[in-house]
């Protein structure tokens, strides 16, 4: 009874990490700003 115990313990304790990493991941990735696109490399559509 005393190991079923600890793995439920375990078990619990191991989800709630990864759902508290989870929501800090995505809380750093909507913390960071939003980057502009503007391409570096711009070529002349002139055709010629």
């Amino acid at each position: 009874m005393h190991r079923t115990l600890a793995a439920a313990l375990t078990a619990l304790t191991a989800a709630a990490l990864a759902v508290g990493v989870a929501l800090g991941i995505v809380a750093a990735l909507d913390a960071t700003p939003e980057q502009p696109n503007v391409p570096l490399v711009t070529f002349d559509r002139s055709g010629g």
